[in-house]
């Protein structure tokens, strides 16, 4: 029985990234021999078992089989007689099919630390194209080593483009589109994630919205956005690392030809599509809503602007808002501050404070909204 640290935490060791999580594989070991050893079986599908005081989670070496379509399609083999280079070989790219025995020692059959020295992304076997949530994951892995200049190797895009022309693409379920997606708006080129995805037409399967904003025969290049949706993308990385503001901006800035309703409709689909959770849809859609009184200077304007987006019961949603404007280029931060100060001015209005304190019903609330008027009138906005 040997056990040996396995791939992201070995290729993030070797690039110089802190480690996260340590993934296991163990070699030449039964279930039984892991549960003798005080290990606590939580894998359904294939044999996975938590260490007893580090929870760290070791995996006995499998080796899979193709038996249907999308990512679910699998047939796994466990057995004492796999090998670490056969659980190594079903991995899907080079620098994630490396490990490290107990003194340190780097075993490398598939050349990942020349690839990840190189900055490529290369696929490790023609096993990748078994399996389309690869595709979605060399595209977070491309946003995510952007800045060490990482790119797909050619044969690896020829090998997704074939993916797609088969159909694969079109088996992900919404849920691992989505999963991989938010991974990668929360990296520092996360507009990369959608230029890889063009490169093998995938982009046009899981994000139609977006492929149609680049013009006829565009070509770009992997180190550019290429359309205005990814420009605002990449520029919101420098405002918030928060995903649920990145997805807002990408999706306020798409169908700059399209009518307002339009580009409502266009968010609705997406996000009903990929099953966005309500954080996310409501601010983006809010985003597009009110995109126009969040720049207006009269009084009505901005208190539906208020009023819409919580910024009398949930001021945490109201400065997001405001977060994505400023990161839109819609208003500057002057504005910001002056619209969050405005908007805790008016929260604080209330029956004791009027001239007629005894009002109630319609009356009341037709009253307050009149002194919430005056505050903002007089706020110089």
């Amino acid at each position: 029985m040997e056990t040996y640290l396995v791939g992201g935490a070995v290729r993030d060791r070797l690039l110089g990234l802190p480690i996260r999580e340590k993934d296991w594989v163990v070699v030449g070991a039964s279930p039984q021999d892991m549960l003798d050893r005080g290990f606590k079986q939580v894998g359904k599908d294939f044999p996975v078992f938590l260490h007893p005081t580090t929870k760290d989670e070791y995996a006995l070496a499998r080796t899979e089989r193709k038996t249907g379509h999308g990512y679910k399609g699998f047939a796994f083999h466990t057995s004492t007689d796999v090998t670490l280079e056969q659980d190594l070989k079903r991995r899907d790219l080079t620098i994630n099919a490396m490990a490290e025995t107990a003194d340190g020692s780097l075993i490398d059959p598939y050349h990942g630390q020349q690839d990840l020295n190189a900055g490529l992304l290369r696929h490790v076997s023609p096993a990748f194209a078994e399996d389309p949530v690869r595709i979605l994951r060399i595209a977070r892995f491309a946003a995510a080593f952007a800045k060490w200049g990482f790119k797909v190797a050619h044969s690896t895009n020829s090998l997704m483009r074939k993916m797609v022309d088969d159909g694969e693409v079109s088996h992900l379920v919404a849920e691992r589109v989505w999963a991989e997606l938010v991974k990668a708006l929360a990296t520092d080129s996360p507009q990369q994630f959608f230029t890889v995805l063009r490169g093998c037409n995938a982009l046009a399967v899981l994000f139609p919205e977006i492929d149609r904003e680049y013009p006829h025969d565009c070509r770009t290049h992997a180190d550019k956005p290429g359309i205005a949706a990814l420009e605002a993308l990449h520029h919101s990385v420098s405002y918030s690392e928060d995903p649920r503001l990145r997805f807002s901006v990408l999706l306020q800035a798409l169908g700059e030809n399209l009518t307002q309703h339009e580009r409502i409709v266009q968010a609705e689909t997406l996000c009903a599509r990929l099953r966005a959770p309500n954080d996310y849809t409501q601010l983006a859609l809010n985003a597009i809503r009110l995109e126009r009184q969040a720049g207006s200077d009269i009084p009505e304007d901005i208190l539906e602007l208020m009023e819409s987006s919580g910024a009398f019961k949930q001021k945490g949603r109201w400065r997001l808002l405001l977060s994505v404007y400023q990161a839109a280029g819609l208003i500057d931060q002057q504005r910001a501050d002056k619209l969050i100060a405005t908007s805790v001015a008016a929260a604080g209005v209330n029956a004791a404070g009027l001239a007629h304190p005894n009002l109630s019903g319609p009356a009341l609330g037709a009253a307050i909204r009149t002194k919430r008027l005056e505050i903002i009138a007089n706020a110089g906005l």
